[in-house]
């Protein structure tokens, strides 16, 4: 039994919270100040992981403790094989058991916001957070920015839901939270806030410029006052662009879409490889994979930023580059096919950047006469490979920039981003998370907020005073029974009282029916027998439903085995209440958060 100090203080409580939520909807400035304490909490938290990882690498591989993993020039075979293997095997069991206990896959953050209205469960994301950290520290070729995110969107997720916020304004702390984590894992605030706005919040508003910028600058201070951001890149320099070198970046962005479409295609075919094999046993068969590919070359291991940083100004041979580009894109397919956690942010990045510096030494080789910088080709090459497969050209833009410090450089970067960014929509239609979420039965394209379509349901729009007449009725006794008037139509319905058809008032009250109206059945007047609404279906669907009908009004069923009436749905009043949420989603978007 609770005592009264514990009644009391519960009260108070609830005052302080009631308090707080009044504050953030009656003000945007407080929805700033919580995004400071997200991207705090967010910077810190990145900090502790990335700390974790390297631990991890220095650890298990035996390397110094300011190296990275895939910077060694030669790592242990036998270590190689065994680690990414054994830390599969524990994510497989952890996989397994899942499946066995009938717990929902995790939710990340795009499709938190696309379908759920920012709702995130925590555990949830401490849970892949950790997996994330058990793949890349065991050397899976993963990064850790999935981790990141995920953790940073929890938190947002958890406060938003503790201060029960509006559905906008938990999409927008959601926002916050992975700003804050990519912010602190590159150092680059700009970058982040432009990562939370193109792929998680899905888009540009007044509204949410300030708090997201105010949790990504706090998380990329935090992150650097605690330990430096764990995926720092700074090129020192660069050259000058040339009008002539924009044509052969362009033609290096369009390759590189390709090899994005060709990488987001290959995806679901090397999962299938997996398919025979245990799920348990998966990501352990991966690992072994990726082990052995390591032997080869160390650059396969992890997410690749150290390997990225030794590759940057050093010369290579092309054969040697081409061997790297696709032994580290066969470990992050694998490596994800398999069943281990973790993003392709900066994968992407490395294997982009290659990428870039193979296209420029292969035109030195051919002899063109284009002098192409190849910091300048990797750095495009590392921001459009980024666009095609994670998507967000202005995201990869401003990295360059927050990286080179180069107005001129991030000019033609952007350029070759938006020739990627248009070649992928066009030809594929979808960012490699995107196009995961479709694989698993999703038809989201972004983070655009739908779930709100698929919340507002015929089941919540529909009215359940259905007038039902039997097939025998008359004209003349229906008449009796519904006056003119009371309502759009009556369904009729057999002796089993299944559904036979909808009859319209205006139709039962004809009067060229007058001399008959005794001898005739309602049911010679009944129409849209085949037509009808599943309470399941959102507001879309029955609205198409109704254009192809040209029905007014329809009858819902009880589910598609059944011929039970439990409703009936007017189109005016879908019509009405999707355009009043369409209303609301699109304040929403250009900032009205009050």
């Amino acid at each position: 039994m609770l005592s009264l100090s514990h009644i009391i203080d519960r009260k108070a409580s609830n005052r302080v919270v009631t308090r707080l939520r009044a504050l953030l909807r009656s003000n945007e400035f407080y929805l700033i100040l919580l995004a400071l304490v997200i991207g705090v909490a967010t910077g810190a938290t990145v900090t502790v992981m990335s700390l974790i990882a390297q631990l991890a690498h220095m650890l298990i591989y035996g390397i110094p403790i300011d190296v990275r993993l895939s910077a060694n020039a030669w790592v242990n075979p036998v270590i190689a094989v065994t680690a990414p293997a054994l830390g599969g095997l524990a994510l497989g069991i952890m996989e397994w058991l899942r499946r066995r206990w009938k717990i929902a896959p995790a939710v990340d953050p795009v499709e938190a916001n696309a379908l759920r209205g920012g709702r995130l469960s925590m555990r949830d994301s401490v849970v892949v957070s950790g997996q994330t950290l058990v793949s890349n520290g065991s050397g899976a070729s993963v990064g850790l920015e999935a981790g990141y995110t995920q953790i940073g969107a929890g938190i947002a997720s958890l406060l938003g839901q503790y201060l029960t916020l509006r559905r906008n304004d938990m999409r927008l702390i959601l926002g916050c939270g992975a700003a804050a984590a990519i912010a602190a894992a590159f150092g680059a605030p700009i970058t982040g806030a432009f990562y939370a706005c193109e792929l998680i919040v899905g888009v540009y508003s007044v509204g949410s410029a300030a708090p997201i910028l105010a949790a990504s600058l706090a998380g990329a201070l935090t992150s650097q006052y605690l330990a430096g951001a764990p995926y720092s890149i700074e090129i020192q320099k660069v050259g000058a662009v040339g009008f002539e070198q924009y044509v052969a970046l362009f033609v290096l962005a369009l390759l590189v879409s390709g090899i994005g479409i060709v990488v987001m295609r290959a995806s679901p075919a090397v999962e299938r490889l997996f398919v025979r094999i245990p799920v348990w046993l998966r990501p352990a068969v991966g690992g072994v994979c990726v082990g052995a590919m390591a032997i080869v070359t160390p650059q396969v291991l992890a997410a690749g930023h150290g390997a990225m940083l030794l590759d940057l100004h050093r010369e290579m041979a092309v054969g040697m580059i081409a061997t790297i580009i696709v032994l580290k894109l066969a470990a992050c397919l694998i490596s994800l096919a398999s069943g281990f956690r973790g993003g392709l942010f900066f994968a992407s990045l490395f294997i982009g950047s290659l990428l870039g510096k193979l296209f420029a030494g292969l035109l030195t080789m051919v002899g063109v006469g284009l002098a192409l910088d190849p910091v300048v080709a990797m750095l495009t090459g590392m921001a459009t490979l980024g666009v095609a497969i994670v998507g967000g050209p202005l995201t990869m833009s401003f990295l360059v920039l927050e990286m080179t410090r180069s107005v001129d450089v991030t000019a033609v970067v952007l350029a070759a981003c938006i020739v990627t960014s248009v070649c992928v929509r066009v030809l594929f239609g979808h960012s490699f998370s995107t196009w995961r979420l479709h694989l698993r039965g999703e038809t989201i394209r972004s983070a655009n907020d739908v779930g709100w379509l698929r919340n507002l349901t015929v089941e919540r729009l529909m009215r359940s005073d259905v007038g039902k007449v039997p097939t025998t009725t008359t004209i003349a006794a229906c008449r009796r029974e519904f006056a003119l008037g009371t309502r759009q139509a009556v369904v009729v319905v057999n002796n089993s009282d299944d559904y036979c058809g909808l009859v319209s008032l205006p139709d039962l009250f004809s009067g060229e029916l007058d001399s008959i109206a005794d001898e005739i059945q309602v049911v010679e007047l009944a129409k849209y027998f085949e037509v009808a609404l599943l309470p399941e279906m959102n507001v879309k669907t029955a609205m198409k439903i109704f254009d192809d009908s040209g029905a007014e009004v329809l009858a819902v069923l009880e589910s598609e085995n059944s011929r039970k009436v439990i409703g009936f749905l007017t189109e005016s009043f879908a019509r009405r209440r999707y355009v009043e949420e369409i209303d609301q989603a699109t304040r929403g978007v250009l900032g009205a958060l009050s």
